[in-house]
């Protein structure tokens, strides 16, 4: 598989998009797990937050010297669906399964080898079909998930990216749909989020939750809004949807925030958001077809997709900490403890170290920028002194050889 992909080897309408990140291996568990990066901080990026995104060539450059490869993340707002195809391609001769090699042809669309060489992933333009979206080595996904993009494309699939609205419906109802008791995982389309097995692919209703704390709404609040990233919380409470490209991605960072601050309490949480500018009756719908409405699978993937959570109490009396792993680059993970003493068992998220040290690093920068701006300053003004000085001298002696006693 080796070597990263260029642009010239991707669809127009992948690369033309600023939806990629970065991605490396870390051990979670016990199990290799590629989780991604922001490739203009380094730190962990989140396939629900458009800033952690980047444009094609930064991505690349960054993953060319820190990074294992580079991927696309699928949102709401663009009409691409990525198909993973897992155990399916013998890695030494290049063979498909039977399978495989019936949903590559249907589909006919940009098909590339996945970076284990072991599966495929097939990018289509399309709307994912209602229910449940994996099916034993078959997965699809439109949204708040991450492909990893190789570019070595097979032989025989072209190279554009082909509307395929019919072949998708049609792979979906007979490989994915379909019940015969089995379900199975990927290894390729990852996610931030580590969520419980669902028919549908996502997290049941209540399969998750975190440790909780005892502050009241107004309190949690105040705190969430006078936290480092208070103001983009204050952004997107108020309704304000600036620098998300559809309403969905600004519903998810906002809950992912509140997961946070809640400690993943999901009836807080939505008593919260409720009360939020981005309310709307969307919330209420049934969008699943195990019953569950959009603001609850919302805040079910929230929920799962957060690392760390503040479990500071009441008042301050006990310590402001945060429970969990710093796994996560989320909108979360940078609200940080606000006050109060720390606890053996409080710890400082990775990514919040990272970011100050980025902070430290720009503001070092600048402060030598400005030094030298300075310098320059002092050589001008020295320069023109020395002007002016030459200037009074010649004058003065122009005078004096027009004198008589000159």
């Amino acid at each position: 598989m080796g070597g990263l992909p260029t642009a010239k080897a991707l669809p127009a309408p992948l690369v033309t998009r600023e939806q990629w990140v970065a991605w490396r291996t870390e051990d979670r568990s016990g199990k290799p797990t590629k989780v991604p990066v922001d490739p203009t901080t380094g730190t962990y990026a989140s396939a629900t937050d458009p800033d952690t995104w980047t444009d094609f060539a930064t991505a690349r450059a960054y993953a060319t010297d820190s990074a294992t490869g580079v991927g696309f993340v699928f949102t709401a707002a663009d009409p691409i669906v990525g198909v993973d195809l897992d155990d399916c391609r013998d890695p030494d001769d290049g063979t498909l399964t039977d399978w495989a090699r019936d949903i590559v042809a249907r589909l006919d669309s940009y098909t590339e080898v996945s970076p284990s060489g072991t599966g495929v992933h097939v990018l289509v333009e399309g709307e994912l079909p209602d229910g449940r979206n994996r099916h034993g080595d078959v997965e699809l996904y439109d949204d708040a998930r991450f492909f990893t993009v190789t570019g070595d494309e097979l032989s025989e699939p072209p190279s554009r990216l082909a509307a395929r609205q019919d072949a998708l419906t049609a792979v979906h109802a007979e490989y994915v749909a379909q019940d015969d008791g089995s379900d199975g995982a990927s290894d390729d389309a990852e996610s931030t989020a580590a969520m419980a097995s669902h028919d549908d692919g996502t997290a049941p209703t209540g399969a998750v939750g975190g440790p909780g704390n005892d502050l009241g709404d107004e309190e949690l609040l105040s705190r969430a809004r006078s936290a480092t990233n208070g103001a983009k919380f204050e952004r997107l409470y108020a309704g304000n949807m600036d620098g998300y490209p559809s309403q969905s991605e600004a519903d998810m960072a906002l809950c992912s925030l509140l997961a946070f601050w809640t400690g993943g309490d999901a009836e807080q949480l939505d008593r919260l958001f409720r009360e939020s500018g981005l309310m709307r009756p969307k919330w209420d719908e049934q969008h699943f077809a195990d019953g569950a409405t959009y603001g609850e699978r919302t805040i079910e993937r929230a929920i799962a997709g957060t690392d760390e959570f503040y479990t500071g109490s009441r008042g301050g009396s006990e310590s402001s900490g945060l429970s969990g792993t710093a796994s996560g680059r989320g909108d979360s993970g940078t609200g940080g403890a606000d006050g109060g003493g720390t606890s053996a068992e409080a710890t400082v998220p990775v990514s919040v170290v990272e970011d100050l040290e980025a902070e430290l690093q720009q503001l070092q920068a600048e402060k030598a920028e400005l030094q030298a701006d300075l310098e320059a300053e002092r050589a001008r003004r020295e320069e023109l002194e020395a002007a002016q000085a030459s200037a009074e001298s010649s004058e003065a002696g122009w005078w004096d050889r027009l004198l008589p006693w000159g």
